[in-house]
């Protein structure tokens, strides 16, 4: 049975080389490692002890295998956990917590072993996590050889010599090296992504003591062997591929701890910006102190290759223990689901040879950190040819895409691509079943990285920050200027260097720092920024504005890129355009540009409410006189609509006012008045734009098209409906147009009945496309409430107008003013009269007889649309009521007549 065994502990105690002493001590061995660098290294220090022949070095995209190997040094993804060996090894058990890998480590730790001896090496955070697993092990806890002490924060031009400065881009890692480089006399760059050969030549800058400084990523923390001094963290934050987020204490004692050596104490601190470290965290950091962790990546290991929704499903299966997590973000899991989908390959793959091919592609490593999108169209290109599992690619196909990738011309971000894209087929290489001449192209892979490697060392240690400053100093000086240059993304570049980003009219240079360096970038760009500038703003003020949009926060865009903004003016339909940037250009062409943008506001407002354009600045509201015209202009002012449910009845307009507000496209109507072309989505977007930046609140807009909708939130105040062209009705809002046609069909409904208690069909709601639970509130808006309710389902049968009802509220007491034409009510001894108000006089009661003439409601009275007056005895009278007989008479109470005794005629009219 294996001895297993975990030494823990912080950085500098010597685990890895005690697990490198312990497997040479066997006959057979294999140690995984979380770095291919760090790998490389522990292989030449095996075969500088055992010979080439004794040691194998395997990793994703490199593999040196001697046919009797008896030590194999790996990267933890690349173990070959098939072989069978005395001793095996995993070393930073603690990345088991890490959403990307951790996966492959926390299956390591709990399969991977050695015939005779174990040994798990890692942060002594895991020790309660080892007992939650289960796992009989035998624990040795080590102490740092030296010790490791805080020095505090410190400007980067004021660092000691031997000190690794740590950030956590590579944008941020060259910025630093080239500061250090011309105020330090030079620095070395350390990063992940490097390769090797890369990784060697640059640190042999710095161990030697050509280089004092090294800048680096928190590659240095994982077990890579420096003599540094002191780490200096520039930042502590970091993007780990889905958000940014700050080191957590043991990630920072993880780098801090890579300081000093051996017997050598160590420092730490920050330099720059970064945030100071608290009291805390130094004592943790100091003492190696953190949580432990509390739960670690798994996935299933037992996969079913039936099919490729078996796959699917297996990887998925729940994880035995809740210290075990599964991470739904995997990358290879991800692209598998896309094969899945993809219409070449399709869901219905089954075989297990076909599947397992499937599988192994979407675990091609994202050597060039191109996120999901962009690894999953290299995947599935691959799987295109590669899917069936006796396809290869060919030696053609291969050297296509080698030859793009062989080039050493370019600057770093250029050499660091190529290498990363070498990488992706060192890996294809290393797939005896993906080539038709694996071998051929390992070798061929190899001499490719090897060259990029020098090239991108020979760029790497080059002054191109030096180069850069003086090239920018230089270019100033000449007669000539600056030549700038701006590609698709809108960077801008000066003597071949970036120097910042044009968005729209607002530049952002490349480097706001103070420095020389700084001065340099921010001149260079400031002079070489005008003549883009004034072609920009050129295009603009020439341009036919089809490239000019709204943003919904008022922001006027060309060509999708912001260049101006609307400030309130003197109305709302007045707004000012202010440009956003354009300083440095002349003021002749940000006039220009402004006067163009202005012109094209006010046609956007022309086009798309041609009715409030006319009203302001045509001669349409001439032809409206009187009432009209302040209708007119209070439906301007109002944005779409005007709810008249609460006017004053003398306010009503007459026929031929309708008509004239109906010339200049507004229609008034007995609920609202409203401008019909104001109600298109398009004019309600605009409106709301123009209405937030007068009002200074944001205006919501309706839903396209609604015919109604529902008021979900206080947003949604009255003059937000009357601004989209919609009014109020309880807890719904109906567009101005279909709220009159529904009344109209009210109505006659009402007049159809010839009673006051009629049925309004269910399919009415479609009018105003309401749902039928919420109709009923849309009903009570005009006035109606339920007369007669079904028994069983409560659900009214029967609507009638409600006494003294109005939409904004109670009618004031009192006695109704008669008009013109309003008589009592007629039939023998007065039978089916009707009072003038609540404490009126009966026609035909105890007041004089009015004849038998029958009473016409007035269709100019609101009451008319809204309400029905109820009689009720009159207490002065002093009479009883008259029972009122149904049948034949033709008295008002008769039925055929249009107005029954206590009830109105909803003589509702609505304008045509």
């Amino acid at each position: 049975m294996t001895e297993l065994k975990a030494v823990l502990g912080p950085t500098n105690t010597g685990k890895t080389h005690y697990a490198v002493e312990r497997m040479l001590a066997h006959g057979t061995g294999m140690i995984g490692l979380p770095l291919r660098l760090l790998a490389r290294e522990l292989y030449d220090r095996i075969v500088a002890q055992k010979g080439e022949a004794a040691c194998a070095l395997i990793t994703g995209e490199e593999r040196i295998e001697p046919p009797g190997a008896r030590y194999f040094v790996c990267t933890v993804e690349a173990m070959p956990v098939h072989k069978r060996v005395d001793f095996l090894a995993i070393d930073e058990i603690q990345i088991a917590e890490d959403e990307d890998r951790g996966h492959i480590f926390t299956d390591r730790l709990l399969n991977a072993r050695g015939t005779q001896e174990t040994v798990l090496l890692g942060a002594d955070t895991m020790r309660p996590m080892l007992r939650e697993l289960g796992l009989k092990v035998e624990t040795d806890t080590r102490e740092r050889f030296s010790e490791l002490k805080y020095a505090g924060p410190s400007k980067l031009t004021r660092l000691p010599k031997r000190t690794a400065i740590v950030a956590f881009s590579s944008d941020a890692v060259y910025a630093t090296a080239e500061i250090l480089r011309r105020q330090k006399g030079g620095a070395v760059v350390v990063m992940g992504a490097l390769s090797p050969r890369t990784r060697n030549a640059q640190v042999e800058l710095f161990q030697s003591g050509e280089v004092d400084f090294l800048v680096a990523t928190d590659a240095i923390g994982m077990g890579l062997n420096l003599d540094v001094e002191r780490i200096a963290f520039a930042e502590r934050s970091k993007f780990d591929g889905r958000r940014h987020r700050v080191l957590s204490a043991a990630e920072c004692g993880q780098i801090a701890g890579r300081a000093g050596r051996f017997r050598s104490d160590g420092e730490f601190g920050e330099v720059g910006d970064c945030a100071a470290f608290d009291e805390e965290m130094v004592r943790r950091i100091e003492d190696h102190r953190f949580e432990p962790v509390t739960d670690i990546q798994w996935r299933n290991s037992e996969l079913d290759f039936r099919s490729i929704k078996t796959l699917i499903a297996s990887l998925a299966r729940p994880s035995p223990l809740p210290v075990l997590r599964q991470n739904p973000h995997a990358l290879d899991e991800w692209v598998l689901r896309r094969m899945a989908e993809d219409a070449e390959i399709g869901p219905d793959v089954r075989g297990q040879r076909v599947v397992r091919r499937l599988w192994d592609l979407a675990r091609l490593p994202d050597f060039r950190k191109a996120g999901h999108d962009g690894h999953g169209r290299l995947v599935l290109g691959l799987a295109e040819t590669l899917h069936d599992p006796d396809a290869r690619l060919g030696d053609a196909a291969m050297g296509l895409r080698l030859d793009n990738l062989s080039s050493t011309q370019g600057d770093i971000a250029q050499l660091q691509t190529r290498l990363a894209a070498i990488r992706t087929w060192a890996y294809a290489a290393h797939r005896d079943d993906w080539l038709e001449n694996p071998v051929q192209w390992r070798e061929k892979t190899r001499e490719i990285e090897d060259k990029l490697s020098d090239a991108l060392h020979q760029a790497l240690t080059a002054r191109f920050v030096d180069k850069r400053t003086t090239a920018l100093l230089a270019g100033m000086k000449r007669e000539h200027g600056l030549v700038g240059e701006m590609n698709d993304d809108g960077e801008v570049s000066v003597e071949g260097h970036v120097v910042g980003k044009l968005t729209g009219l607002t530049f952002e240079p490349a480097s706001q720092a103070r420095s020389l360096e700084g001065k340099a970038v921010r001149n260079a760009a400031q002079q070489a920024m005008r003549p883009i500038l004034t072609d920009r703003l050129k295009r603009i003020a020439g341009h036919d504005g089809l490239g000019l949009a709204f943003a919904e926060d008022g922001t006027i865009t060309f060509l999708t890129e912001p260049v101006a903004t609307l400030a309130k003016g003197a109305d709302w339909l007045s707004p000012r355009v202010e440009l956003a940037g354009g300083e440095g250009a002349d003021n002749a062409e940000r006039e220009a540009a402004l006067a163009r943008l202005e012109a094209w506001v006010q046609d956007q407002i022309k086009k798309r409410l041609p009715t409030h354009y006319a009203l302001k600045v045509a001669e349409s509201a001439k032809s409206v006189e009187g009432l009209a015209r302040g209708l007119a202009f209070r439906v301007m002012d109002s944005g779409a609509a005007v709810d008249l449910r609460g006017d004053d009845p003398s306010h009503r307009l007459k026929p031929e006012e309708r008509a004239g507000l109906k010339l200049i496209g507004l229609r008034a109507g007995r609920v609202a008045a409203y401008a019909g072309d104001a109600q298109k989505p398009a004019a309600q977007k605009l409106t709301a734009v123009l209405r937030s930046t007068f009002d200074g609140a944001p205006c919501p807009t309706a839903p396209d098209g609604a015919g109604s909708f529902a008021i979900a939130d206080e947003r949604w105040t009255d003059a937000a409906l009357n601004a989209n062209g919609y009014l109020r009705f309880g807890k719904r809002a109906v567009r101005a147009d279909l709220a009159e046609r529904l009344g109209w069909e009210i109505s006659k409904k009402r007049r159809e009945a010839e009673k006051n208690a009629f049925p309004i069909p269910a399919d009415m709601a479609s009018i105003v496309s309401c749902p039928a639970d919420a109709f009923g509130d849309v009903l009570k808006g005009f006035g109606l409430a339920p007369a007669e309710k079904d028994a069983e389902t409560g659900v009214p049968t029967l609507w009638k107008y409600a006494a003294r009802a109005r939409p904004d509220g109670d009618r004031p007491r009192g006695r109704r003013p008669r008009r013109e034409g309003d008589t009592g009510g007629s039939g023998a001894g007065g039978r089916g009269q009707r009072r003038d108000g609540p404490g009126g006089k009966a026609a035909g009661g105890s007041g004089p007889r009015q004849g038998g003439a029958r009473r016409t409601p007035d269709p100019d009275s609101p009451f008319a649309a809204l309400a029905v007056l109820v009689q009720k005895p009159d207490p002065k009278a002093g009479k009883p009521k008259r029972k009122r007989k149904r049948g034949k008479g033709k008295g008002a109470g008769a039925v055929g007549s249009p107005v029954s005794a206590g009830s109105a005629d909803f003589s509702y009219t609505p304008f045509q």
